[in-house]
């Protein structure tokens, strides 16, 4: 199990996310960066932000 926290990356955001893998971390935090950040496109600066707090839950 994997967790990351979107405060770890946007101070203030209090959404966490949880998943098997990697991959389905990113999955949920790209439509969660769209939704509630406004981002339509996650730039690579930021997915490698995101992967560096990833954690083993």
């Amino acid at each position: 199990m994997k967790v990351f926290a979107c405060g770890d990356v946007v101070p203030g955001c209090g959404r966490t996310f949880s998943a098997a893998d990697e991959d389905g971390i990113l999955t949920q935090v790209a439509a969660h960066a769209a939704a509630d950040h406004g981002l339509a496109d996650v730039p690579p600066a930021l997915v490698e932000q995101v992967r560096s707090r990833i954690l083993a839950g």
